[in-house]
């Protein structure tokens, strides 16, 4: 991957993500992490990865939001980075902080279960020993 491309989708990530923070006051877009943003090799495309905390009702109001939002944060990404040619921006969903969030609460839950089973485990073998 060039440098070039790297430098831009970084650029672009923290435009829209400021954008998202600061300028976009739209009610249904709710708490919106960008995730990542791969840009066209010819530069023509950049799809954004965004994820969205709480339930699937949250998700789509965000993405209508975002849909709505999309010629503005073009327009801004364009000037920001001051390109000849403004990539078209695609929104899509990245599930990828959801998955890591319920992997940890899985880990969670495992550790808690096995901690649970030593204590019995101790506890048995106390009253083994009387």
């Amino acid at each position: 991957m060039s440098h070039r491309k790297e430098k831009l989708e970084e650029q672009i990530k923290r435009i829209v993500s400021e954008l998202l923070i600061r300028e976009i006051k739209d009610p249904r877009i709710g708490f919106v992490t960008v995730t990542g943003v791969d840009l066209a090799k010819d530069f023509s495309t950049a799809r954004i990865g965004i994820s969205v905390l709480g339930d699937a009702r949250d998700f789509r109001k965000s993405m209508e939001g975002l849909q709505s939002a999309t010629s503005y944060i073009q327009h801004r990404v364009g000037k920001s980075l001051g390109i000849r040619i403004t990539p078209k921006i695609l929104f899509f969903p990245d599930s990828s902080i959801a998955e890591g969030t319920a992997m940890v609460h899985l880990l969670n839950t495992l550790e808690a279960s096995e901690k649970k089973e030593e204590c019995q485990t101790d506890s048995d073998d106390d009253a083994n020993h009387e």
